[in-house]
């Protein structure tokens, strides 16, 4: 995990882009955020030399690769472990099911997306803080 690294945002809906871009904007973190529409794009992009992701924001649903298929492969790919990219959903969706599936899946956290902007920001706030201040291994 790189603190300074791009926080990693798969969602395939465009408003929810949107809305979570400017909810970053806000919050004026420097990390630079790379959207991505499927698993597939961000696996791609995370296996690339040059990407050090800081953590990745999943939804749950979104084409091809979904979120749950997309951590699966993450918790194999021994490169990825090793630098321990935190993988949390911030979903829409949510039912007992899917929660228990996501951390049993190795998960980091999983949040339901919050109705309003103002919400959305605190949310995000809590998430990008707490992960600020984990210890990392140099």
């Amino acid at each position: 995990m790189n603190r300074n690294g791009e926080i990693i945002i798969i969602e395939d809906n465009e408003e929810d882009r949107n809305v979570l871009e400017y909810v970053f904007e806000k919050l004026n973190y420097p990390n630079r955020r790379a959207y991505f529409k499927d698993g597939e794009s961000a696996l791609a992009y995370m296996n690339a030399p040059y990407a050090e992701p800081f953590l990745v924001l999943s939804d749950i649903d979104h084409p091809y690769t979904d979120g749950a298929d997309l951590n699966t492969q993450l918790i194999t790919d021994i490169e990825i472990r090793r630098i321990g990219i935190p993988y949390l959903y911030l979903t829409n969706r949510a039912n007992h099911e899917l929660i228990i599936d996501a951390y049993g899946k190795m998960a980091q956290g999983f949040f339901i997306k919050p109705n309003s902007p103002k919400e959305l920001v605190s949310t995000l706030k809590a998430i990008i803080d707490y992960w600020l201040a984990c210890a990392i291994s140099s």
